[in-house]
């Protein structure tokens, strides 16, 4: 199993490091600024963040209740298709030997 994450300090700490080596993770490398990789980046969010735009919520119940909704209707290809793009990305980065990816 491979696992990809950014050098977070919480990530990054002994006790999280030992988890990853105990459940027998292979951990990717990450340089410490890659936007092209930055988790925030990854499909769901901005995918999400779009289906939010416009919206207002007067409570977070509310702001709650329509994320998981969203989540819901979201099949398996969608997420499938999140993990094989932030494995391309990787992956290309690797071959490019550099620090990030302008363009795919």
């Amino acid at each position: 199993m491979l696992l990809h994450q950014d050098n977070a300090p919480a990530h990054t700490s002994a006790v999280a490091m030992a988890a990853i080596r105990e459940c027998g993770f292979k951990l990717l490398s990450q340089l410490p600024y890659s936007p092209d990789l930055a988790p925030s980046d990854y499909h769901v969010f901005r995918s999400l963040k779009d289906s939010l735009r416009g919206q207002s919520f007067g409570c977070g119940e509310g702001v709650i209740h329509t994320i998981n909704d969203w989540f819901e209707l979201q099949d398996k290809q969608f997420f499938m298709n999140g993990v094989n793009s932030l494995a391309h990305r990787w992956e290309k980065r690797v071959v490019l030997e550099r620090d990030y990816i302008e363009k795919l």
